[in-house]
């Protein structure tokens, strides 16, 4: 077989070898030319779908270069094709910061979720850009891919990380490098993609990693063989194989790979979405070819159902449509929020669903002491995935469906992962249950009564002792997104409390390597992980550590607000209802909530056995004055110099609040050009409006006065 075409070819860029005689530098020679044709076919195979050789040439191309690099070991590089799989990380996989946050997406569920991203969209771009590039939403593992370039020219792949809590993910490198349509290295030819962008720091891709239908099928042959319980869908199963220590196991399930994003020095490459996925597709990434620009409601609607309509028949899952705004600069207006971006929106599929039988209702106790029904069903396999139990949310639910022992109901998956019961199914194939249901005035697992309080529909279990409480608790405590202290799981939160170990959070940080060697399969490798788990979660700052306590209504969001505002644990357990709703996003209730929570005895001295075990209960405080405080703005249209961002940064520095829609409880409309529906709104409710250059006068100076403010909205 000849040399194939060379972008694939780097011996131009490879450090030469020593001088060895004439049979090592044709061994050298030889060596690259294998390479290169293997590179190239396994990018026409696994990248292209497009394979020219069969298996067996492939082979033995393979194998010839595997016996060369055994005779001589001094021409093995890190990116050869053989070296694709190595060897088991020796402590399990660290933890890397990301060069900048994996956000999550909003969903939409139905067209008026799309009307209304899409009229945001527009409001907010306002003379810029607008359109949209439609991509699959891939159903596995976000990961990033860094590559960075090496003395010989190539830009070799480095590291790769899960998305773990958005900010911070696992290196997983080691399993990445067995998927094949992953490059381990890009060639300094292909690199010339880049050239516009100055990649002398190297770049990085972020994608989607995946288990292809045919792969999950063979691994639950696999695991039905070995007695073992079989996997529950294919992202599962992605995420579980990328997280094995023996990468050959991961070489053996055989994911795939598809490039969504290209940064550069941390930030996205200044390129539109569509430019983007052509120049990923150019350096020899897979990149999914079912993608489409759309400009209009419409064109969404009808790529999303042609799409739903192809697919039962596509070699790998998805549940929805990701829709991004293509030009980078319409991006950079739109921004983002604490979580999500607002130039981006998941269309998530309807609900799969199926028929089956409610056999029994069992209640569950949450760590605010929420009462929960919950169906346990007769097995039904609905959107991929066999579906055993169902939420039934709470009692008024179970009343509104006049639910019944041995019902026959109609499940979804709603947004293909949570299921839940929507209806009863009654007809001569599905006659009703006779056996009414209770809800019970006890707590099931303490015997505690249970009360529901005026206006609210749960019950509540009020012991705060419950064991139920507390399992909960250690487990949202752990979570990733709270203190991410990996391996606190249910198995272990069970061990630890059935052995008395642990009565609240704050034990955690006492647990001794002694102890831990004791719980099942535990040995003293995996307790050391746990106790450097627990040990490092101390530096998760105040935000976590107030996410982790409980509060209701006191989420990830909400913490950080109230970390950024106050700056201590003893500032925010010390303020008044008044200095807590001066915090953008919190209420009247959330205050309440708080106050009720640092009024209890039991719940300081938690916090103060944290603070003992040498938790960080500080953060940066942001620096704010009080010009604007009591005031609430809403932002409308394109701002002469300001961004939305920008401009809600500088209210809220100076105490003020913004919201996103107008009502009487609003202060001011800030209103640039192409103002919408609210400047109607601010008018129909008697609302103060005011320009940018208003704003920027009461920010200077609160009592300058505003002036007519509708003259140039």
């Amino acid at each position: 077989m000849g040399m194939l075409p060379n972008l694939f070819d780097d011996s131009a860029q490879t450090a030469s070898q020593p001088a060895k005689g004439p049979a090592h530098s044709q061994a050298a020679e030889r060596t690259q030319e294998l390479r290169t044709e293997l590179r190239h076919h396994e990018h026409l195979y696994y990248v292209l779908d497009a394979p020219t050789l069969t298996d067996a040439a492939y082979d033995a191309l393979m194998n010839e270069l595997r016996q060369i690099e055994a005779a001589h070991p001094e021409l093995i590089t890190p990116d050869s094709p053989t070296q694709r799989v190595g060897g088991k990380p020796a402590e399990g996989f660290r933890k890397v910061a990301h060069s900048r946050p994996m956000l999550s997406l909003d969903n939409a569920y139905s067209t008026e979720d799309l009307a209304a991203w899409d009229a945001r969209c527009r409001e907010l771009a306002g003379d810029l850009p607008l359109e949209y590039v439609a991509e699959l939403k891939l159903d596995g593992l976000s990961v990033a891919l860094v590559y960075e370039p090496s003395a010989d020219g190539v830009l070799h792949l480095v590291r790769g990380l899960t998305r773990g809590d958005g900010q911070v993910g696992e290196d997983v490198t080691g399993n990445l490098r067995t998927i094949r349509s992953i490059p381990l290295s890009v060639s300094a030819k292909r690199a010339a993609a880049l050239q516009p962008l100055h990649t002398a720091q190297g770049f990085e891709v972020r994608g989607e990693a995946i288990m292809p239908r045919k792969s999950f099928e063979r691994l639950n042959e696999e695991r039905e063989q070995q007695g073992l319980a079989l996997a529950v869908n294919p992202r599962n199963a992605a995420a579980g194989t990328l997280r094995t220590l023996d990468p050959t196991i991961v070489a053996n399930r055989q994911l795939d790979f598809f490039a969504y994003f290209l940064l550069v020095d941390g930030e996205y490459a200044e390129l539109d979405q569509d430019t983007t996925l052509a120049t990923l597709s150019a350096l020899g990434f897979r990149v999914n070819p079912l993608r489409r620009v759309v400009r209009t409601l419409e064109e969404m609607t009808a790529f999303i159902a042609e799409i739903e309509a192809k697919r039962p028949k596509l070699d790998y899952e998805i549940d929805g449509i990701v829709l991004k705004v293509s030009a980078i600069e319409t991006r950079k207006r739109l921004g983002s929020t604490g979580r999500a971006p607002r130039w981006a929106t998941a269309y998530k599929f309807t609900a799969q669903a199926g028929i089956t039988r409610i056999e029994k209702i069992t209640v569950q106790v949450g760590r605010t002491g929420k009462l929960t029904p919950v169906a346990e069903l007769v097995p039904v396999f609905v959107g991929g995935t066999t579906v055993s139990r169902a939420t039934l949310h709470n009692a008024d639910f179970v009343a509104g469906l006049g639910l019944k022992l041995g019902d026959w109901v109609k499940i979804e998956r709603g947004g293909d992962v949570i299921p839940k019961v929507v209806e009863v199914v009654e007809d001569a194939e599905h006659p009703r249950g006779t056996e009414e249901f209770s809800f019970p005035t006890l707590c099931p697992e303490c015997q505690s009564h249970v009360v529901r309080a005026e206006g609210e529909v749960d019950f509540r279990c009020v012991n705060a002792g419950c064991p139920a409480r507390l399992r909960e608790t250690l487990l949202h405590f752990g979570a990733r997104k709270v203190m991410n202290i990996e391996g606190l799981g249910d198995a272990v939160v069970d061990q630890l409390l059935e052995r008395k170990l642990v009565a609240n959070p704050a034990d955690l940080y006492a647990l001794t390597l002694e102890q831990l060697i004791e719980l099942e399969r535990f040995g003293e490798k995996s307790a050391r992980t746990l106790l450097e788990e627990i040990e490092q979660s101390k530096q998760a700052g105040l935000a976590r550590v107030l996410s982790g306590l409980g509060i209701r209504f006191v989420g990830e969001r909400t913490a950080e607000l109230l970390a950024e505002e106050f700056g201590s644990m003893e500032a925010i357990e010390a303020a008044t209802a008044e200095e807590l709703e001066r915090v953008n996003e919190v209420g009247p209730r959330v205050a309440q909530a708080i106050q009720e929570f640092f009024a209890e005895p039991v719940n300081r001295d938690l916090v103060e056995r944290l603070k003992a075990a040498g938790l960080e209960m500080t953060a940066e405080k942001k620096q704010r004055t009080e010009q604007l405080a009591g005031m609430t703005f809403v932002l409308t249209g394109t701002l002469p110099t300001l961004t939305r961002d920008e401009a809600k940064a500088r209210i809220e520095a100076a105490g003020g609040k913004t919201a996103g829609s107008v009502s009487k409880k609003t202060s001011y409309v800030v209103a640039g050009e192409e103002a919408g529906s609210k400047l109607d709104k601010a008018r129909q409710l008697g609302v103060e409006v005011i320009d940018e250059d208003q704003l920027l006068r009461m920010l200077a100076n609160p009592s300058a006065p505003k002036g007519a403010a509708e003259s140039e909205p």
